[in-house]
This record gives C-alpha cells, sequence and structure tokens, in this order.
C-alpha cells in the first residue's frame, strides 16, 4: 500500500510565520515523489479561537467563574475561585471584544489595513491591564509608524485575552508556547504522562476537532509530527493519542528538535502508548526508511530511530544509507499552508526584536551545521552542530527564486547557527548577479572578516539585520567559552554592520560557570558604551543553562561546576542542575540586566549609575568608560591581501573628454558623472588612467560572473601605466569607494 503522510507543527510556535521544519520534510519528500500534506495546527488553533465565534464560546465556558466567584468553606475561610479585577474587566467587556476580533485578526493579517486609523484613536479596542504600559512607550510612539503603532496596540489587545484565557481557562497557554512546563526538563515521563489522562481542556478540544477534520480530509498512513521546542510537547502527545485512539491503524513518528536534544536516552515504553516511532537529526532518511519499512513488513532497517520492540524501548541505526547531501535534500515546500493568514505582531518597540515577530519570512539554511563548533555552552557534540556542510551559492539563489514563486514573499531569513562569511560573500554576489529584490537576515560570529566592505555588500543584496553572540563581554569568559572573538573586536564588526545600515542583534548571557559578581557588572558596562556608540540596536539576555550535550555539561569538573546528579532519567535529558563553585546566585542580576537593556535599546538612561540598576550592592565597574570608544578609533588599514576580490556595484558612467591647461602645459583629462541610487557625482583622472579606469570597471563589475582579485586588478594596471598604489589611494579611486567600489 503506498504511503500518504500528513506532517503537522503542533501548537504553538510562532503566529507571523511557519516554523520550517515541515516544509523542509515535504520539500524533501518532494524529490522522492511521496504523496504529503502539512499543517500548522498552532496558527488554526490561534485563528479558531481568536475568532467571534472562537470568543463567544470561550466567554460561555468561562461563565461559571463568575458566578460564584468567591466560595465560602465551613469554617468560614474564603477559597480558591477569586477572580482578579483584570479578568472582571475582560468578562464585563466581552461584547466589545467578540465585535472587535475578526477585524483585529484581519487586520493583522495585512488584509485591513485602513483598520490601523481607527485603532490608533484609542477608542475603538477595549483595553486592560497590557496597555498599562502605554504611558510609558507613549514617547516611543512618535518614530512609529500609524501602521506600527496600531499593530503594537492590536498586539496589547491580544495579550489582554490571552492573559484571561490562563487566568481563566487554561493556565498552560500562551501564543508561543503551550503548557511549555510539562515539556521543560523532563527527566520523568510521569507529569505529562499524568496530564494526558485528564479530561482535555478547552484548548485541547479546539485542537482536536481541527485535527480530526484534517485527519478525515486528508486520510494518512503515516502521521509525522515535528516538536521544536518544549512548548510543542504537550499538544505532540494529544494529536498522537488522538491518532491512536480513533485511527490505530496510522503510525505515527515523532521528531524535530526537541528530540534531538531531549530524548536521545529515552527508556520509558510509555511514551510508545503515542508514538510507533521517534527518530533523531536529520530526518530525510529516518523518514525515507520508515516509509519503505512500511509499504514492506519484511524490512527492517532504521536510521536514528527509537521504537518498542518485544515490550521494550530498542534504539536502532542499523541502515546503510548516509544521510543525505544538503544538494539533494530539496527546495522547502510551503504549500497547504494559509501563508495568507498569519498574524504579524509588534510586541516591543525595537526594530530588530520585530523582526522575529512582524512579516512573513521564508525560512532557509546556507549551511548545515556550525563552521566554528567549539562554543563550550552548546551542543557541539551532536550533529546539527558539529556535521557542518555549506550550500553553494547558485544553489541557494535558485531556492530562494523557487520559494518567491510558491509563496508570494521575498523576505527570507537564513536560520543558520552561524552564517560563514565567505557563503554569505558569494550568496551576496549571486543575489545582485540576478538582480533579485530580496530581503534578509540571519544569524553570525561577529568574525573579523566582516570588513566594512563586505558588510556594504551584504547591504546592497538586501541583509537588513544579523544577530550573533556577544555571550559574556568579557575577555577571560570569552577565552573559556572557546568564542574565538574578544570584545574589541565584537566592537568593530558591529561598527562596520551598523555603518552599513544593517541592524545588529546581541545574544548576551550571564551566570556562564566561574563568573564573578565584577564581571557581570563589567560586561553591563560593555554592553552600555557599545549602545552609547550607537553600535549595537538590540540585546537580549539569556541566563547561562548547562546542557548534556555541550563541553561544560560533559566535562564539567574542566569548568569549575559539579552536577546535582548523574542519575539519566527514563525521558528527557537535556537541562542539568549543578553547582558552581563560585556560589553566586546570578538569578538576582536578571531584572536588572534585563531593565538597563530595555532602556539601552531605546536610547536612554546610558548616564545612569550602573547601581541604579540593582536593589542591591554591586561593585564598580572596573571598565574604562571610553574602553569601547578607544577600541573604534583606528586609522585606515592599507594592507590589502593580493587574494582580495575587487567588485564594483555601480553602473556605467557617462564620459567627457577635455583638455586641462596650466602655466603653457596642457594634458588631456577625462570626466566621469556616475549615477548612484541616491545621488550623482563626478570625477576626473588623466587620459590614460581614465581609459583603464572604463575598461576595469567594466571588467570588475557585478554583473559579470567573473571576480577579480586586487593582485589581478594590479598586474592590469601595471602592464600600461605606473604607481598603481599611487593612483589607487587618490581622490577618484577613494570616491568609488564610497559609491560601491568594494574589496572583499
Amino acid at each position: 500500500m503506498k504511503t500518504k503522510l500528513f506532517i503537522i507543527t503542533p501548537p504553538f510556535t510562532q503566529l507571523n510565520t511557519p516554523y520550517p521544519a515541515t516544509a523542509y520534510i515535504k520539500g524533501f519528500l518532494n524529490t522522492k515523489n511521496i504523496e504529503s500534506v502539512q499543517a500548522d495546527l498552532g496558527i488554526d488553533v490561534i485563528l479558531e479561537l481568536f475568532s467571534k465565534k472562537g470568543l463567544i464560546d470561550l466567554f460561555q465556558v468561562s461563565s461559571f467563574r463568575f458566578a460564584s466567584p468567591v466560595r465560602v468553606s465551613v469554617s468560614g475561610e474564603v477559597v480558591g475561585n477569586e477572580i482578579s479585577d483584570n479578568s472582571k474587566r475582560i468578562f464585563a467587556l466581552q461584547d466589545e471584544y467578540i465585535k472587535t476580533i475578526d477585524a483585529v485578526i484581519q487586520f493583522l493579517q495585512g488584509k485591513n489595513p485602513t483598520l490601523a486609523l481607527q485603532i490608533c484613536q484609542e477608542d475603538f479596542l477595549p483595553e486592560a491591564s497590557r496597555f498599562a504600559q502605554l504611558e510609558e512607550l507613549d514617547w516611543a510612539f512618535g518614530t512609529m509608524g500609524t501602521q506600527d503603532k496600531a499593530k503594537h496596540l492590536a498586539t496589547l489587545y491580544l495579550e489582554d485575552i490571552s492573559d484571561y484565557i490562563v487566568e481563566c481557562v487554561d493556565e498552560n497557554f500562551g501564543f508561543s508556547r503551550y503548557a511549555e512546563r510539562l515539556g521543560r526538563s523532563a527527566n520523568s515521563f510521569d507529569e505529562l504522562y499524568e496530564a494526558l489522562q485528564q479530561e482535555p481542556t478547552y484548548i485541547d478540544s479546539i485542537l482536536i476537532s481541527l485535527l480530526k477534520a484534517k485527519i478525515e480530509t486528508v486520510k494518512p498512513t503515516f502521521f509525522l509530527i515535528s516538536v521544536p521546542f518544549p512548548g510543542n510537547l504537550y499538544s505532540a502527545f494529544r494529536c498522537a493519542q488522538w491518532v491512536k485512539q480513533n485511527h490505530p491503524e496510522i503510525k505515527i513518528s515523532m521528531g524535530g528538535g526537541f528530540p534531538n536534544t531531549e530524548l536521545r536516552s529515552l527508556s520509558d515504553k510509555r511514551v510508545f502508548e503515542f508514538f510507533d516511532f521517534i527518530t533523531l537529526d536529520d530526518g530525510e532518511v529516518p523518514i525515507e526508511e520508515l516509509i519503505f519499512n512500511l509499504e514492506n513488513p519484511s524490512s527492517d532497517s532504521y536510521k536514528r530511530t527509537f521504537l518498542l520492540e518485544n515490550g521494550e524501548v530498542v534504539y536502532k541505526n542499523n541502515s546503510l544509507k548516509h544521510d543525505y547531501k544538503q544538494a539533494f535534500v530539496g527546495t522547502p515546500d510551503y504549500s497547504d499552508l494559509p501563508l495568507d493568514k498569519y498574524i504579524s505582531v509588534i510586541e516591543i518597540v525595537n526594530p530588530m526584536h520585530r523582526m522575529w515577530s512582524d512579516g512573513r519570512w521564508n525560512k532557509l539554511t546556507m549551511a548545515h551545521g556550525c563552521y566554528w563548533g567549539k562554543c563550550t555552552f552548546c551542543d557541539i557534540s551532536l550533529d546539527y552542530i558539529k556535521v557542518y556542510e555549506p550550500v553553494a551559492a547558485n544553489l541557494l539563489c535558485d531556492r530562494m527564486e523557487e520559494m518567491m514563486l510558491q509563496t508570494g514573499q521575498n523576505g527570507f531569513h537564513f536560520v543558520d547557527e552561524a552564517a560563514p562569511p565567505a557563503l554569505m560573500r558569494a550568496l551576496a554576489l549571486e543575489i545582485l548577479r540576478r538582480k533579485l529584490a530580496v530581503t534578509w537576515w540571519t544569524n553570525i560570529r561577529f568574525e573579523k572578516s566582516f570588513s566594512k566592505d563586505l558588510c556594504l555588500l551584504l547591504k546592497a543584496s538586501g541583509c537588513i539585520a544579523v544577530s550573533g553572540g556577544l555571550e559574556v563581554a568579557s575577555d577571560r569568559l570569552l577565552k573559556l567559552i572557546d568564542k574565538g572573538v574578544t570584545v574589541e573586536q565584537v566592537a568593530k564588526v558591529t561598527r562596520n554592520f551598523t555603518e552599513a545600515g544593517i541592524m545588529v542583534h546581541a545574544y548576551l548571557m550571564y551566570g556562564y560557570p566561574t563568573q564573578t559578581i565584577q564581571e557581570t557588572i563589567d560586561s553591563l558596562e560593555m554592553v552600555r558604551q557599545l549602545f552609547e556608540a550607537g553600535i549595537l540596536q538590540s540585546g537580549f539576555w539569556h541566563q547561562f543553562a548547562m546542557t548534556a550535550h555541550s563541553p561544560v555539561g560533559l566535562y564539567p569538573e574542566k569548568f569549575g561546576v559539579t552536577k546535582a546528579t548523574e542519575a539519566i532519567g527514563t525521558f528527557a535529558n537535556n537541562d542539568i542542575d549543578y553547582t558552581d563553585s563560585t556560589g553566586i546566585n546570578h538569578d538576582k542580576f536578571s531584572f536588572g540586566l534585563k531593565k538597563s537593556l530595555f532602556n539601552f535599546m531605546h536610547g536612554i538612561c546610558f548616564d545612569y549609575e550602573l547601581q541604579d540598576w540593582f536593589d542591591f550592592k554591586i561593585p564598580k565597574t572596573k571598565i574604562d568608560p571610553d574602553f569601547i570608544f578607544n577600541a573604534l578609533e583606528e586609522g585606515n588599514d592599507f594592507n590589502t591581501k593580493p587574494n582580495a576580490k575587487v567588485v564594483w556595484l555601480g553602473g556605467k558612467p557617462s564620459v567627457e573628454h577635455f583638455t586641462k591647461s596650466k602655466k603653457g602645459n596642457s594634458w588631456e583629462m577625462m570626466s566621469f558623472t556616475f549615477h548612484d541610487k541616491k545621488e550623482s557625482f563626478n570625477l576626473q583622472t588623466n587620459k590614460n588612467e581614465g581609459e583603464w579606469l572604463i575598461e576595469i570597471l567594466s571588467k570588475i563589475s557585478i554583473s559579470n560572473a567573473k571576480n577579480y582579485t586586487f593582485q589581478e586588478i594590479k598586474a592590469d594596471f601595471e602592464t600600461q601605466l605606473e604607481d598603481f598604489e599611487l593612483f589607487w589611494y587618490s581622490k577618484p579611486v577613494n570616491t568609488l569607494r564610497e559609491f560601491g567600489l568594494l574589496v572583499l
């Protein structure tokens, strides 16, 4: 019997764009002519819940909570069922929410843009506690257009409803996660298993009704559930449970980021009451082998797969097939997904933060794994980091063009662990040669390779933002992390990106093993200076978490930490409890670090003492107040590498010949007029240099496939003329360098 696959992402991930795992798998299955249908049940549930009918049902289901808001025990004590004033307000305003919800959702889907004017009047939407922060943010709206302000207000409106759901209907609800607590660090399956024995929640009932309709329409023989995060796990089990109970003939498999990192030592057989298979790492070959086994029952070939055999959990990896090279996995296929129904929200007024929640992004990968692969907090022992394989730039562009045709969207988020600078350069050149109008962003390491000219090239190709790990802004700790960068280097690279017009987001870390209080405060001072210098636009502080597959987790004694236990759980194993030899409680720094960063991101409070951000005594910083300023004060580097590529991004100039005379002498001269997108400019040279310049600009034009090196250009010049260095650093060439003559 021919296999038909149904592939889902269970609730919840993102509101604004599909999580790409199912699209990647569907794209691969297309190359094998295997029929599949995909669904994002997260956006489906959200749209069902946040609709006129959905809110009528929601308020009806929760109305009993308001019928008897307070219960009194036999002894006269007030017990349970107390409702906050905020939820009482929302319940009282339910007609206003029901009246406005469909229009707001359509607006956030980009279908009802004129509603922005009404939303911005601030008497259209019902307001509850989330709107209290408006007074703090009023000043920021001056920098936002009407559409953005309306999106932000509509986001607060949805968050108010979400708060109501959490208090009155389902405490596990969240827009980008569901019952995350049950999935996070669940060493034992007991709590999740017990939750699955309870009656389905209200959100569960919506999910199951949608799943039922999909199963009846698709009629699959094989059901794949991708679980990227802990916040998808509970829903994944609920979906599998319903299919097992109602369609036991359908085989079910789990894959994705969560099992890849958390379930590598799985041994609890109860998991297989819900799933037939759980696969690890790249999914293409494991799924292909499972399909072959289902169609050929005598086959017993598995790739990185857990299953139940003779009543015991076994891990099978006996397949002789190698994982596919990236050139052969196909182009992600977003068909079946409701691309016009995703919701763009603006949670905080920060241009970089909104990129995660606003707008529809096609997701692609420049390279599998990480080319650096050394950071000691990272899962560098696992294939998704360890196995590095870049995709050729021309193939990437082929995939981009294919996806633009399919989705109608030209925005790309490259979801790399760290995009390689050389590949980013090649991709940018290919985009420009193909004259593609695209917008893209990605994750990077702050490599010194990101020169001023490379950043300008990336910007010209459509790159609008990068995010990268500064982690702990301390050179001692960066060395311990094996990050391969220094704070000074990060400052120079972020300056290059910023001056090119590319936004920069920094991942920041505190609480790394052996980190002292002094280093935490010094790190904050470095971050303050980076923002004050205007070379960092966005950031986020993460507290260090020790994971089982990182060098710190594998060899804790090398980093001054002790594991709380060596026991390996029967279910999830990734986050590890530990004791740091410093004995410092890093939790207490969280609020101050995040509050200061919030203000720095909005360009204020740089003059505050660092002590002002904390309600306990902290040491004074030991960082020079001009450290970052001094790091950026460097002269031009006149040493150009001979093998550096030289590219001209501009067009052909108009040329005029004239004669210049002085004191009885005359010279034949050439005048060039160039037209840049923003402005026109002129330059003059003598006739010989001018004729060479016209010829070489034509050769190194971005429209030509061949790349010329600096050495080749120098040699070409010297076949006709003399003093190349004098010409290269002359005023005409310096002018061209400002308008698109790049050395890469």
